[in-house]
């Protein structure tokens, strides 16, 4: 039930992705330099139909990860780029060619080895605010250095940079609904009465408005592969580090569920970079309008 709950979500994910790309073609660049642009986006009838995809998916996930562990649930949102691809094609005519289609055959197949030999047991919903508090300030300084170097790409770049600090938020976001979930078991109150819900809702909305300057480039592929990478990494890094999710599982199974895992990134990736990005114009993001592009 948790996984289906979660490949749910990660559908949702990806139709929003590619209706909230639509919604800002028409848009000049969405930049955070310029946030009056952002705002913009909210009349955009299709860009706000994504925005509600993307809120009914985040209720999917929630589901899911109150059914199931971190470490697996999170996995399987790279099915988002799987689910990307189809719906890119027929919303933003973005073609898809044969390493999309490898890269996805890939994802599927390394999805596949990690649920089914993968099986993680145990775990906590929560950890002690210290090690929070390191988790929080580690993934703060990695996005910031990524994020200072945005600019000086092309536009796959910056939808790729945009895209991975997105995700790493979203994946915070997806450890904390774990305390946040336990709270609201008991009550609304107990729930509002400690910092974990305010640090979801911060990590998720900076993470959706990171997104919306990535999907704003017009390159959905690097875009929505990096989100769903960086996502479930942040994730197992957060559900082994800190919850204590161990693999139960023979050594066996173990290996064979992270080559599973890395099979997947990899397909990620292959989509996400491609080819495009080396027949992009070197020109500044900042200055060539968010128009829709043929991936390679």
């Amino acid at each position: 039930m948790a996984a289906s709950l979660a490949l749910v979500a990660a559908f949702l994910f990806a139709l929003a992705a590619a209706l909230q790309q639509k919604g800002s073609l028409d848009l000049p660049t969405i930049s955070l330099a310029q946030p009056s642009s952002l705002l913009r986006l909210a009349g955009q009838t299709t860009w706000l139909v994504g925005t509600l995809a993307l809120l009914v998916g985040y209720v999917f996930q929630a589901a899911a990860l109150d059914r199931g562990r971190l470490a697996i649930i999170q996995p399987l949102l790279v099915t988002t780029v799987v689910f990307a691809l189809p719906l890119g094609y027929f919303l933003t005519r973005q073609h898809v060619g044969r390493r999309e289609i490898v890269g996805a055959a890939v994802i599927v197949l390394g999805l596949g080895l990690f649920a089914y030999f993968g099986d993680p047991a145990g775990g906590n919903d929560n950890a002690p605010g210290r090690e929070w508090v390191i988790a929080i300030v580690a993934i703060a300084v990695v996005s910031g250095v990524l994020l200072a170097y945005a600019g000086r790409g092309g536009l796959s770049i910056k939808a790729a940079v945009y895209g991975t600090v997105a995700g790493m938020l979203f994946g915070l976001s997806a450890a904390l609904t774990k305390p946040t979930l336990e709270y609201l078991h008991e009550s609304i109150g107990t729930m509002l009465s400690h910092w974990e819900a305010y640090a979801l809702a911060l990590a998720g909305v900076l993470g959706f408005v990171l997104q919306q300057v990535s999907l704003g480039t017009g390159r959905l592929a690097p875009s929505v592969a990096t989100v769903s990478v960086a996502n479930p990494l942040v994730g197992i890094l957060i559900g082994v580090l800190l919850l204590d999710e161990r693999f139960s599982r023979p050594t066996w199974h173990i290996v064979l569920a992270i080559v599973g895992l890395g099979l997947a990134l990899i397909g990620a990736v292959v989509i996400s970079l491609g080819r495009e990005a080396a027949r992009e114009p070197a020109e500044s993001p900042e200055s060539t309008p968010a128009t829709a592009t043929a991936l390679p």
